[in-house]
């Protein structure tokens, strides 16, 4: 009975492993399976990149995640003592049981460090969300996918785009599968269940009639005169209406030197899943530099403005409703002036964005590894 690892270690990984979860029990009580093809089994494997409440913890519960089978408890530090962390503590757990296949989600640092370990220890390795790519060698993220990409085997894909990058590098298309994007299926299957957070009756908000913020990246928000900037220009574009800013960690550090903020502006900390998304379904426009939240926005069908020169996630600009707005606070005006307007386009679903990614995953799988057994 083949065993799979499933590794998430941060916010945007419990988004994406979700489904995938779902699509694996789903598969092992469906009684069409060939004959004598056992279901495969896994261990949903904790990394503990982000290790609090509200970065983590809250979300196994809200997005259906049944508790880790096994938690690594890196905790904080540095990009380098993360990555060493885990690689020591991953390379522990294959040394006392070794899997059939590991499967690491997105570009963070667990995903990077499993990846190399798996490979190193003689394991296949499947990328889900693999062949994205920014071109912004600035970015953690785009080291990341790059080099997850070079040890991959099996490389699951969002896109015709990210597809194509994987081919320029020399992938063979029988081990590319374009499956979609599985932050979408538990965007989708969660959409009843969002849940109105208390900021909502607190502040009075109606549907359209405040915008959601948010900043994370060391370009946006480590050097506080840049970050003070951006909101000043945000708080100006946005003509009265709140903004409602949850923020990172690494983005409160910036905050206190800029003193008090426009009372337009209020700071919440890190929401839950289905508060967050219940807030961004109703909002008038998204302000981020993620590129995770541009997906959910064009899936949702709200205006979202990127603070990035760049994206690793072209369909939510081709088809969707991102706009690239670049880290120049000037640029913000223009967009705003749209947008108030009425001048901002609609998006619609990119392919396979469908809520079925994590199914064509899991039969994926069974391909690959009941053929490797054959």
């Amino acid at each position: 009975m083949p065993l799979i690892d499933l590794i998430a270690g941060a916010r945007p990984n419990f988004m994406k492993i979700a489904s995938i979860v779902d699509a694996l029990h789903r598969r092992a009580e469906d009684q069409g399976r060939p004959a004598g093809q056992a279901p495969l089994t896994y261990r949903l494997i904790h990394t503990g990149q982000h290790y609090d409440q509200t970065m983590s913890g809250s979300f196994f519960e809200q997005l259906g995640l049944p508790q880790p089978h096994l938690n690594l408890e890196v905790g904080s530090g540095t990009a380098a003592e993360q990555t060493g962390g885990i690689m020591v503590r991953y390379e522990q757990v294959l040394a006392e049981r070794r899997s059939d296949l590991c499967v690491v989600v997105g570009d963070v640092t667990s995903t990077m460090a499993c990846a190399i370990v798996a490979k190193k220890a003689g394991v296949p390795v499947a990328h889900v969300e693999a062949g994205i790519r920014s071109g912004d060698w600035s970015m953690p993220e785009e080291v990341n996918r790059v080099v997850t990409d070079a040890v991959t085997d099996y490389f699951f894909t969002t896109s015709d785009a990210a597809c194509a990058h994987l081919r320029k590098a020399g992938v063979a298309d029988e081990r590319i599968f374009f499956v979609g994007n599985t932050m979408i299926d538990s965007l989708l299957r969660q959409l009843p269940n969002l849940r109105r957070p208390a900021i909502w009756d607190d502040l009075g908000l109606t549907p359209r009639g405040y915008f959601v913020l948010t900043l994370h990246r060391p370009a946006n928000v480590d050097a506080p005169d840049t970050l003070g900037a951006l909101l000043n220009a945000v708080v100006a574009g946005t003509r009265g209406l709140p903004v409602i800013f949850p923020v990172h960690p690494r983005t409160m550090k910036s905050l206190a030197p800029l003193g008090p903020l426009k009372p337009a502006l209020t700071i919440t900390p890190p929401l839950g899943y289905l508060e967050f998304n219940y807030l961004v379904r109703d909002a008038r426009a998204v302000i981020t530099d993620s590129g995770g939240i541009t997906e959910e926005a064009t899936i949702l069908d709200v205006p979202c403005f990127t603070l990035r020169d760049n994206t690793e996630r072209p369909e939510t600009v081709t088809v969707g409703t991102n706009r690239l707005i670049g880290t120049n606070p000037a640029n913000l005006a223009p967009a705003f002036d749209d947008l108030f307007a009425g001048k901002w386009p609609a998006g619609r679903a990119p392919e396979k964005w469908d809520g079925k990614a994590g199914v064509r995953i899991v039969a994926a799988l069974e391909q690959v590894l009941y053929r490797r057994e054959l």
